[in-house]
């Protein structure tokens, strides 16, 4: 596939967020900027202001690849995705979004392509700003031993990893790699056929 893809990485911009559960879209596509880096002394920089996202190129194969991280915080995401697809012309079923979800332990991933936020409000005002929710997106867990369902998600999503869940987490953010490449490369079917399975990472304790 050469026509170029959008792979958008979730998250709150600035220091006091590096780290955290909500950002772990951004450390996805940092991970893959490093994995793909064809130049480790040059490597892609996710640097360019465009609609209000910071935004870096590369290639996967042949395909060009445009990388962003919203800066509109996250519950504006959407603002900024929609103006990204217009102006580069980027069919929705090639973008990706890659976002946080606490439905998912840490250490498991998901694909999908389409459906609600489940609650993650960056991703519904993604799917506000479009109109519909018929985009593929990339999930990652952030559910540890600590989270109890019907807590405040504010707090939760904006606290950081505990040691185990960072070490358990780190396997899934190459995963995730990997299948961003495929979707990419392949399509959105090969991605889920081939990661859409039970992990076999432990989760954190």
């Amino acid at each position: 596939m050469s026509e170029v893809a959008l792979v958008v990485g979730l998250g709150n911009p600035g220091d006091r967020y590096v780290g955290t559960r909500h950002n772990v879209g951004f450390e996805v596509l940092d991970a893959l900027v490093r994995r793909l880096a064809a130049d480790p002394a040059r490597p892609t920089r996710v640097d360019r202001l465009d609609c209000r996202a910071l935004t870096g190129r590369l290639r996967i194969g042949d395909t060009p690849v445009l990388l962003a991280k919203p800066q509109t915080y996250m519950n504006l995401s959407g603002e900024s995705v929609k103006g990204l697809l217009v102006k580069h012309a980027v069919p929705r079923e090639r973008m990706l979004v890659v976002s946080d979800d606490v439905a998912l332990p840490v250490g498991r991933m998901r694909i999908r392509p389409s459906g609600s936020s489940g609650g993650q409000k960056g991703l519904q005002n993604v799917i506000d700003c479009l109109g519909t929710d018929d985009f593929p997106r990339l999930r990652i867990g952030v559910a540890g031993d600590r989270f109890r369902p019907g807590e405040d998600l504010a707090d939760y999503v904006l606290d950081r990893f505990s040691k185990p869940e960072r070490a358990a987490l780190g396997p899934v953010v190459d995963t995730a790699c990997e299948a961003i490449e495929t979707f990419v490369a392949e399509g959105i079917d090969a991605a889920m056929n081939r990661y859409n399975r039970p992990s076999e990472i432990v989760p954190a304790g």
